[in-house]
């Protein structure tokens, strides 16, 4: 289920605090550096850099 958009407004990248998108279940960064990838757990977004996936 896709988070409202409200929150997604809110939300920011804890390492850079660069904005977040919503993709494929995850929200990933969109800092030009940093690219994290963040899970969403039951429609909870875990946002803590220890669970991120680096990119690719």
């Amino acid at each position: 289920m896709p988070l409202e958009a409200g929150l997604l407004e809110i939300l920011a990248c804890p390492a850079c605090h660069a904005p977040l998108r919503e993709e494929d279940g995850e929200l990933v960064c969109q800092g030009a550096d940093c690219k994290l990838a963040y899970p969403i757990r039951d429609d909870i977004p875990v946002l803590l850099v220890d669970e991120a996936r680096r990119p690719a």
